[in-house]
């Protein structure tokens, strides 16, 4: 069966994740224990074990201060995509700050790799229809931010009616191709495909969803993500923070690499990358 179920990760660490926000400040990243390069490693050798391909949506921040992991993702077969600089929302800046934060992560991927970078993904899935002009003035071919549900408030929104709908990915008016998050309908809730939602939610549940969607006869693309923190329970403890957003951030870490590994076992993935030159997309 043809590979369109998505396999993406957002390579960010532990203290820059926006619920520890209020409480890690950016300019106190520097100071914090990286667990990153421990995390992808094996993760890497997970999808090298079950030959998969995936796309790792890279934070500038860490690509600059690690280049040799994301030179290591890049040389086994994984695609390189951009989930910006510094880890802000796209609402919380100005467009001058996205631009700048754009460029920046950009420049130092390419730098990394020596190929370009077609794809991005906005923090915290944050875009905006202005940051979508952005993205295809800067010779971005996707975007994977729009995330069609309301469990989020701090998720952005887009506009897609005027888009053209093609195997699940929408090519908006301006030409860039949104290839939004999978959602799965429980009752009249949608509810993301990866996650704190993959963590807590059990896994009949996503095996059954995955199963219904990857036999859908539409041919319609899936988009599954997960953060390499998401495999670490030995991070530390924030203290400081809400009960909800603790709930979030470490419900089931210990459980998550076994679970996420019985997906990529189960289920056929590949990288974004891919599928777009299979589709003759790009």
């Amino acid at each position: 069966m043809e590979k369109r179920l998505f396999l993406t990760i957002d390579l960010e660490d532990w203290f820059q994740v926006e619920n520890l926000r209020e409480v890690i400040n950016p300019a106190e990243w520097d100071s914090c224990e990286m667990r990153v390069v421990d995390n992808v490693k094996i993760l890497l050798e997970l999808l090298e074990r079950r030959s998969v391909k995936s796309t790792f949506f890279v934070l500038g921040w860490i690509a600059e201060r690690i280049p040799k992991i994301i030179k290591e993702i890049h040389e086994n077969g994984h695609e390189i995509a951009s989930h910006g600089y510094a880890h802000k929302p796209i609402y919380a800046q100005s467009e001058k700050e996205f631009l700048d934060d754009l460029r920046k992560s950009k420049r130092i991927l390419e730098d990394i790799i020596g190929e370009e970078v077609i794809g991005y993904r906005a923090p915290n899935f944050s875009i905006t229809d202005w940051a979508i002009k952005i993205l295809k003035d800067e010779g971005f071919i996707y975007d994977s931010s729009y995330c069609p549900t309301s469990l989020n408030k701090n998720y952005g929104k887009i506009n897609i009616r005027d888009a053209e709908e093609k195997n699940g990915i929408y090519i908006l008016p301006n030409g860039l191709y949104e290839i939004p998050i999978s959602t799965m309908k429980f009752f009249k809730i949608q509810i993301p495909t990866g996650g704190a939602y993959f963590r807590i939610l059990p896994y009949w549940f996503f095996k059954y969803k995955f199963k219904s969607l990857d036999e859908d006869p539409n041919d319609k693309i899936v988009v599954f993500y997960i953060h390499p923190w998401e495999i670490d329970p030995g991070q530390p403890k924030v203290k400081g923070i809400s009960f909800m957003k603790k709930f979030r951030h470490y419900t089931n870490l210990k459980n998550n690499l076994s679970k996420f590994e019985r997906l990529i076992g189960e289920f056929s993935f590949t990288s974004i990358r891919e599928y777009l030159k299979l589709k003759n997309f790009i």
